[in-house]
């Protein structure tokens, strides 16, 4: 098991934006990891708040210990993924998340409650609101 914590975009937007489950980030950040894609979902979304992504890029790398590449490794596991989480219609960029915890060993945090009702192997997903 990693001493790592992966987040999910919901996850980094609810500290962000200090919204529900953001007390149960906070002292998670000195070991959070965090998938490029998902990072890219924080970007475009607070874009929406009016937040340019070459001002909120940086704030994000002094939150997170690391940005994680988006490698063929997680692709493949995204990929492999899709079957399994279809039914709970999650996105790209969710199964990039769990990809990211699988291949980290590391537990992932997320605030989309249907996360919990998944049946996945390898993987501990922590709903935080």
């Amino acid at each position: 098991m990693s001493d790592k914590v992966v987040l999910d975009a919901s996850a980094l937007l609810a500290l962000i934006q200090n919204e529900k489950g953001a007390d149960v980030i906070r002292p998670l950040l000195k070991k959070s990891v965090m998938s490029t894609v998902n990072v890219a979902e924080v970007l475009t979304a607070l874009q929406r708040v009016e937040v340019q992504p070459k001002d909120a890029i940086v704030s994000i790398g002094g939150i997170l210990q690391e940005m994680i590449p988006f490698d063929i490794e997680q692709t493949q596991c995204a990929a492999e993924l899709q079957p399994h989480v279809r039914h709970k219609a999650l996105s790209l960029g969710d199964r990039a998340c769990i990809a990211l915890g699988q291949k980290l060993q590391a537990p992932v945090y997320t605030a989309d409650k249907i996360w919990g009702e998944l049946q996945l192997d390898n993987i501990t997903i922590n709903i935080i609101r």
